[in-house]
């Protein structure tokens, strides 16, 4: 998470030559552990800033707001990331540094590129190493932005974008940059704590900036119930005070954050293995009453009766019959809390509707021995997330479809994945 104010907007004409402000402040390069999952060990710090003033600690951002304000921004940035490199030269450690900057106090770019590279150089830190994080919604200029990018990876530095996810973030922006790795915002993080709307987008989010050619980086991770949420994810990268504090850099600390990583992988893992062996116990007592419901069916049994003990299942919602042309045989028998839908929906006595065109008719055609288990689209009848099971059998009406609506977020948290048949 950045500690610095952001591409501030405001003009630097006229900027004072002299960097009082940094004289009136002590400064200390902290650095906190960047792990990778998958290697299970550190690969990489950020460096973050520790400000006091006469004795008292100062929020960085209140430093910078000061700064700002007196048009110090520039020089203020400048000083901070050569203190960072000039701690971390001192360690000499193989693994990325993160750095917070600010193009917008960049007046020449070219020029201070090339003094930031030059200072890695001098502490025998190749560019390589560096990772200069950007924040890419808060320039009022983009091209002057990727200008600078360019500028940077001509001299070998590393881009992340940091922040994603909130405000402006646009992935129009993010394809052009094509950064190394990208940081989500936390508050995505905390949001899929709660939310299982919020947990499906994070989900979604780290899955497309993978497949886009990017690494992902889950930062503020600070509980267990979110370092298994970010493992979940697939994210490549993760951070938070969970895994380590921002500190000096030492052999202790690192050995430290790699065995809360790994202590979190193995608790993780615990919680996989009890999570799918409950859902495996799920679904085949679904698959049970499914294929019961179906020879109550096809003795001739009445099909509200039928579908009595599947309706009672967790997230089972609703019943429908359809004949070989997808046509829908007579309404839905629903779960007894479906009833109650407090909603006026024109969609949801569908009667005679034709649903040929859906993936879970196909399905129950095209495998007629199994359980078909549609993927997740929202339903017609209540407008929810749903996943219709769907299989063949035969009535005295000749071939039919049976098929079951469920609410896959009413299942396990909405942390179930469905397989694509039972």
């Amino acid at each position: 998470m950045s500690s610095v104010v952001r591409f501030t907007r405001r003009s630097h004409a006229g900027q004072r030559p002299d960097a009082h402000i940094i004289h009136s402040h002590e400064f200390r390069s902290v650095y906190q552990p960047i792990l990778s999952p998958t290697h299970q060990k550190l690969v990489g710090y950020e460096a973050l800033v520790r400000v006091r003033r006469e004795d008292q600690a100062i929020s960085p951002v209140d430093l910078f707001a000061e700064a700002a304000r007196q048009d110090q921004t520039p020089a203020l940035d400048r000083h901070l990331l050569h203190l960072h490199l000039d701690n971390f030269a001192a360690e000499a450690k193989p693994v990325w540094l993160f750095l917070n900057i600010n193009p917008d106090t960049c007046v020449h770019p070219d020029a201070s590129l090339q003094r930031l590279a030059d200072k890695c150089h001098q502490n025998g830190i190749h560019p390589e190493k560096v990772v200069l994080e950007l924040v890419e919604t808060s320039s009022n200029n983009p091209e002057a932005l990727l200008a600078f990018i360019h500028k940077a990876r001509s001299l070998e530095f590393q881009i992340a974008i940091d922040d994603f996810g909130v405000g402006d973030s646009n992935f129009e922006r993010l394809w052009r940059i094509n950064p190394l790795i990208v940081k989500l915002d936390r508050s995505l993080l905390v949001n899929a704590e709660t939310n299982n709307r919020a947990h499906l987008l994070l989900q979604s989010l780290v899955r497309m900036i993978r497949e886009s050619g990017s690494l992902v980086l889950l930062e503020g991770i600070e509980t267990p119930a979110q370092a298994r949420i970010a493992l979940a994810t697939e994210a490549d990268l993760l951070q938070g005070f969970l895994l380590g504090q921002p500190d000096a850099i030492a052999n202790s600390a690192v050995d430290k954050s790699e065995a809360r990583l790994r202590s979190v992988l193995v608790d993780s893992g615990e919680w996989s293995l009890q999570d799918q062996q409950d859902q495996n116990g799920y679904l085949r007592l679904l698959r049970f009453e499914i294929m019961d419901a179906c020879h109550e069916l096809a003795r001739g049994q009445d099909f509200r009766q039928a579908c009595q003990r599947l309706l009672a299942l967790t997230g089972v919602s609703r019943c429908f019959l359809l004949d070989g042309s997808g046509v829908q045989q007579g309404n839905l028998a629903h779960a007894r809390r479906d009833l109650n839908r407090g909603r006026f929906n024109p969609l949801y006595h569908s009667a005679g509707a034709r649903w040929e065109h859906r993936e879970y008719f196909r399905n129950a055609l095209e495998r007629p021995q199994d359980i078909n288990c549609s993927r997740p689209y929202v339903g017609l009848p209540d407008a929810k997330r749903t996943v219709t099971l769907s299989t063949s059998l035969y009535t005295e009406a000749g071939a039919q479809v049976f098929c079951v609506d469920l609410h896959p977020d009413q299942v396990f948290s909405g942390q179930m994945a469905f397989p694509s048949t039972l």
